[in-house]
């Protein structure tokens, strides 16, 4: 790799996590009270889905490990906001799905949120915004996938 590759690639992943703080605080402290980025993340991944998952596959899904996940699912559970219940066929795992409570819960975090998206697209453009998603889906796909160990 060139050097300029490697200042054009520090370059952008020094922006891309800058970002990323800046976006998680802003919108974290838009959310209403008692909810936490991660609280919102699972309900709206279990709202788009309308599928139940198990703690397993939501902690793949997030990339996270299994014991941060039962952490957000147990917030999520008091709160009444997703149900958890034996899996039918196993008995030892269990199946995780959003409540009408969640629901409501994740319309209420979206129109806390949305309008702080909404104004950045708007400033940024729609045009640019647009032409930035494939990339940041392929960085996104690029480090989803398995680490080469060799």
């Amino acid at each position: 790799m060139s050097d300029d590759a490697d200042r054009l690639a520090v370059a952008l992943f020094s922006e891309m996590l800058t970002a990323d703080q800046l976006v998680r605080a802003r919108l974290s402290r838009a959310l209403p009270r008692g909810m936490e980025l991660s609280h919102f993340t699972v309900l709206n991944h279990l709202a788009q889905t309308q599928a139940e998952r198990s703690p397993t596959e939501l902690a793949r899904i997030f990339h996270l490990t299994r014991g941060a996940m039962t952490n957000t699912l147990a917030k999520l559970e008091w709160a009444g906001h997703i149900h958890i219940r034996p899996d039918w066929d196993d008995a030892r795992r269990k199946r995780v799905a959003i409540s009408p409570s969640g629901m409501a819960a994740r319309e209420a975090a979206l129109a806390a949120i949305r309008p702080i998206m909404a104004q950045a697209v708007r400033e940024i453009g729609e045009t640019r915004t647009r032409a930035a998603i494939p990339v940041l889906r392929e960085i996104r796909i690029r480090f989803g996938a398995p680490e080469d160990d060799g």
